[in-house]
């Protein structure tokens, strides 16, 4: 970081940097979130692939859609999440780069 610091700029993006922050602080919502960063998903796709049960898994979904960190789209009775900022896909995969151990 320079000296050059522009605070304004920052305080203006601080506060949707801690939402992002915080949806990534609890262990299944990384879970979900990485898995929706490969592709949009129903609750039934979510619940399969993370082995998160449904009641955990409903929560979780709700703090991400009040943090407005995902979008939902209805299919008939189907909701299928989908992460909202292209921003947030880019930082899951550099911790995924970081910290997951390569095949």
């Amino acid at each position: 970081m320079s000296n050059g610091l522009e605070i304004d700029v920052m305080r203006e993006s601080a506060s949707s940097v801690v939402t992002i922050l915080k949806s990534l602080a609890n262990a299944d919502r990384l879970l979900i979130l990485c898995h929706l960063a490969h592709e949009e998903l129903n609750v039934s796709q979510i619940e399969e692939k993370t082995q998160i049960n449904q009641p955990t898994l409903s929560q979780q979904l709700m703090m991400l859609r009040k943090g407005d960190v995902v979008s939902t789209r209805r299919d008939g009775k189907q909701i299928y999440y989908s992460i909202k900022d292209e921003k947030l896909v880019v930082v899951l995969k550099t911790l995924y780069d970081l910290y997951c151990p390569k095949a």
